[in-house]
């Protein structure tokens, strides 16, 4: 368990899905972890989830954290770190999960000297199956980086990154899960068409997709491969096949990664012409 006290200014999803991921991971405990969110009843709902403390105040989270994870959307950072800049010192590892703020920005907005990481997790983690890369920014240490990898680690896998890779991080990973979610659906709805209860379809996907997953990732055999030993030739498989590429799979997902990437490009750049 870390000595380190977590703070998070934002109690969203994703935020959520860190603080569970921590706690289920015994890397942290509930009475070391501090919340603020301007909803309230979110506030509420997280203690009661979590047994985390909650405040509606982001300077009481700075006061009483050693890690500070911005948890907020992209659009209120600039906000954010205005608020606290004079609350925030090189004591504090910053670590901001926004999709396609960088680290420049982050820097340029706090006191010199404080150290920073962008990182950029996804949904998964809180399954412990995160899949996650980030970027150390100029005054952030090796152990700054090694703490932030253990935490990733802790709840899925993570990759130290040149931060130029995060905004395709975030199109492929960040964004990822809604796009395996609609593969998921998309299958389930398949079968409940060839005559399967719905139910049984939508576990047959889930399962289907999980375990294929898990061969990608324990097997060492290359994607390909493990492809063509599905594919008997004159079978159903390869008629399936047959129907996903005059579909144009494989361009509509090479397709919707590469427009979150650009759009996370797009916020990164936005903010800091703002800021200037």
């Amino acid at each position: 368990m870390l000595k380190e006290k977590i703070g998070f200014i934002g109690g969203g999803k994703m935020g959520e899905a860190l603080i569970n991921g921590f706690l289920q991971a015994k890397l942290s405990s509930a009475g070391k972890i501090i919340v603020s969110d301007v909803d309230k009843k979110r506030c509420q709902l997280l203690e009661k989830e979590t047994g985390i403390k909650t405040t509606q105040e982001n300077k009481k989270v700075t006061s009483r954290s050693d890690i500070i994870i911005l948890a907020i959307k992209p659009n209120v950072m600039g906000d954010i770190l205005e608020e606290l800049k004079n609350d925030i010192t090189p004591k504090h590892l910053v670590v901001s999960i926004a999709a396609g703020i960088p680290l420049s920005f982050i820097e340029s907005s706090l006191n010199k000297g404080c150290r920073a990481i962008r990182v950029m997790p996804n949904t998964p983690c809180l399954v412990g199956e995160t899949a996650a890369g980030y970027a150390l920014g100029k005054k952030a240490t090796k152990a700054d980086g090694k703490l932030v990898g253990q935490l990733l680690d802790a709840v899925g896998k993570s990759f130290l990154l040149d931060e130029k890779y995060l905004d395709a991080v975030t199109g492929l990973s960040g964004s990822g899960p809604a796009f395996i979610y609609v593969v998921i659906e998309a299958l389930a709805d398949g079968g409940v068409k060839m005559g399967l209860p719905r139910d049984v379809a939508n576990t047959l996907a889930a399962q289907t997709a999980f375990g294929a997953a898990k061969m990608v990732l324990e097997s060492g055999t290359h994607i390909g491969q493990l492809r063509d030993s599905v594919t008997s030739p004159g079978g159903t498989t390869i008629e399936g096949l047959h129907a996903l590429e005059k579909g144009g799979i494989r361009n509509v997902l090479i397709s919707a990664v590469e427009a979150a990437t650009k759009k996370s490009k797009r916020l990164g750049k936005t903010l800091s012409k703002r800021s200037k």
